[in-house]
């Protein structure tokens, strides 16, 4: 897709913040926006870092070489919830074993790989016959995470309670990532509980998420983060265009009028929260 089909770029914000998810490897509608010129636009706007997050083998490996050879990028990996599922009906049990060990030696492969992530529970493109591959998966990737000591990034689509069981199970590692929260206030002081940070994108400024932004209000500013989950869930009013990273600042402008903060602060707050969440700072 051409950039002159994306979104009019927004005011840069007064403070630079970290895009701590996004896909810069997929296209949607055409191919991947060219990597250091989806980087320099967010730049251009305040956000300076980007977290890559891999979803199957190749894109795992994709973004370890791309935070490499980018610094402003750290990555993540993992076999996203409903690639595990594919893996094991398409190829077998032998190949989800070697997956999953690719994945660890990937995570464990280069210090810019801050996450193992996305992992996690998906009920809404993965039947009840994958379900058990699921969770297994989602318990395989905490156990890398624990013994490498890299951030858990937890992708949850509807299988909230689900999503605790295995953690409280398995217990949470010591900095773990609520990808693209979806739940209410309940939902939240459940994970905020347990030690998550919880990671807002551009589904916040729909017309129908006020559940969402009722949990956004009572989320404490150092476990709040901002992601686009470029190339999905573009901000309003722009939702359905392309998303990319260049546009978190129209989702954080929305989160800190629906929180009441000072748009400097909470993007102060954000930074260093993300450095917090993942490790430590890097790149510029």
């Amino acid at each position: 897709m051409s950039t002159d089909e994306r979104p009019p770029v927004p005011e840069p914000l007064p403070h630079p913040v970290v895009d701590n998810h996004c896909h810069l490897d997929i296209g949607r509608g055409g191919e991947a926006w060219d990597t250091r010129e989806a980087i320099d636009a967010a730049a251009a706007v305040g956000v300076p870092r980007i977290v890559q997050i891999g979803c199957d083998l190749p894109g795992a490996r994709w973004a370890v070489a791309a935070a490499a050879e980018h610094p402003e990028l750290v990555a993540g990996v993992a076999l996203h919830p409903n690639e595990a599922p594919r893996i094991l009906e398409r190829d077998g049990r032998a190949a989800l074993e070697a997956a999953w060990e690719e994945i660890e030696r990937l995570a464990g492969a280069h210090d810019r790989v801050r996450a193992v992530g996305e992992t996690g529970l998906d009920a809404f493109r993965t039947g009840a016959e994958g379900r058990a591959v699921q969770a297994e998966s989602f318990r395989r990737h905490i156990d890398i995470a624990k013994r490498l000591d890299k951030t858990l990034v937890i992708h949850d689509r509807e299988t909230h309670d689900e999503v605790l069981e295995v953690i409280d199970g398995e217990g949470a590692p010591d900095r773990w990532v609520m990808h693209c929260f979806s739940g209410d206030a309940d939902f939240a002081r459940a994970c905020l509980d347990r030690g998550a940070y919880l990671s807002f994108a551009g589904t916040v400024t729909f017309k129908n998420a006020a559940p969402l932004r009722e949990a956004l209000r009572i989320v404490p500013r150092d476990r709040v983060l901002v992601e686009t989950d470029a190339p999905y869930l573009t901000p309003s009013p722009f939702r359905g265009r392309t998303n990319a990273s260049y546009l978190v600042p129209l989702t954080v402008r929305a989160m800190a009028a629906e929180r009441g903060d000072d748009v400097t602060e909470l993007c102060a707050a954000i930074d260093a929260t993300t450095e917090t969440a993942f490790g430590g700072s890097w790149g510029v």
